[in-house]
């Protein structure tokens, strides 16, 4: 499988990071005496670099916090950004706080920023969360462990469009054909690719492109795609602008295609009810799982974590976009289960209730 982070390149940074670290512990002579340095100095050196090592936090830019998101054409990227201004205008006992909400690659992307030490927050499907935990996966060989759940944002589903006169009638029909499997390090290209292999389909049996859905959907309007995938809240609006301009069809998941999925990965089956959409005329199987928000437990300590979890789930009806529905505090632990929780995030879910 095509990995948007390669082993090697990880394994390149932790280098850097070990050779930098290892630089640093190098005493160097007075250059003006040729004496060594004076090791009362030293000591207090290594007592001072000592205390700092307990809490990374202390030393972060709280005025400069990223949080990954997704392609802009996608649902991540415009739900992220409302989710930014509501922690921002919301949160307490952080003076300067300011989060940004920035485009990516999406999951894979933003776990691997977290990593290293890029992103302060992330959105992510929680699947390849769990492969990131345990080097699996996009992260064969790479323990990602520096990173928290923070709460469930909403359900994704795979929602797979193809124009109405493509003659594209199932997956299996995709062999040969011009298809969007979504940006590399991307939860939709990850499921994207499963559901193709269920059909017997690999990489060169078909032509891929690898963008963000609202990229794609103009070669769909074009004609220069069979088919998109896009892992996106239901319904989505980038859907819905294209419908608009382009006669479009959404291709099922068959019973044998899902059993597939089901057993060779942590999706689960879900029906998109035909009133999802005026261009459905029946109900169209699909595959879901959760978009949740982690947090670097290197960026983000216990205070701010709990800080940022609790302006997020007590406003959460700030946000005007239609999955910041599911961005409640009944939902909030959706998608935890496997995966190490923020102590922020935990402190706050448990002074709320929600956590036992």
């Amino acid at each position: 499988m095509k990995k948007f982070y390669s082993i090697l390149a990880l394994l390149l940074a932790a280098m850097l990071v070990l050779a930098a670290c290892g630089a640093g512990d190098d005493v160097d002579e007075d250059p003006g005496t040729g004496d060594a340095p004076d090791t009362d100095e030293v000591e207090d050196d290594e007592t001072e670099d000592e205390e700092a090592g307990e809490d990374t936090a202390t030393d972060v830019n709280i005025g400069n916090l990223q949080l990954g998101t997704g392609s802009t054409g996608g649902t991540y990227y415009p739900l992220g950004g409302e989710m930014a201004t509501v922690i921002n205008n919301n949160i307490e006992g952080f003076e300067g706080f300011d989060l940004s909400a920035v485009s990516s690659g999406a999951s894979v992307d933003n776990l691997s920023s977290i990593y290293q030490g890029e992103f302060a927050l992330g959105m992510t499907v929680h699947l390849p969360a769990l492969d990131a935990l345990t080097g699996a996966g996009d992260f064969a060989g790479v323990e990602v462990n520096n990173f928290g759940f923070m709460g469930h944002i909403y359900p994704e589903v795979m929602q797979i469009v193809t124009p109405a006169d493509s003659g594209v009638e199932t997956i299996a029909d995709l062999r040969g054909k011009n298809v969007n499997i979504g940006p590399p390090g991307s939860g939709t290209q990850a499921a994207a690719r499963l559901i193709l292999e269920a059909y017997g389909l690999e990489d060169g049996d078909y032509n891929a492109f690898e963008e963000g859905f609202g990229d794609a959907a103009g070669r769909v309007q074009d004609g220069n795609l069979d088919a998109s995938f896009g892992l996106l809240g239901l319904p989505a609006g980038s859907i819905e602008e294209l419908a608009l301009s382009r006669d479009i069809r959404m291709i099922p998941i068959t019973a044998e295609g899902l059993a597939y999925i089901e057993e060779n990965s942590g999706y689960s089956g879900l029906t998109i009810p035909a009133d999802s959409y005026d261009f459905l005329d029946e109900d169209v199987q699909a595959i879901t799982a959760y978009a949740i928000l982690v947090g670097s437990t290197d960026l983000i300590d216990e205070d701010l974590g709990y800080a940022i979890t609790k302006a997020l789930f007590e406003n959460s009806d700030q946000i005007s976009h239609s999955q910041g529905a599911h961005l409640t505090k009944e939902n909030a632990l959706l998608g935890s289960e496997g995966l190490p929780m923020h102590p922020g995030a935990e402190r706050y879910f448990r002074e709320a209730g929600i956590l036992d």
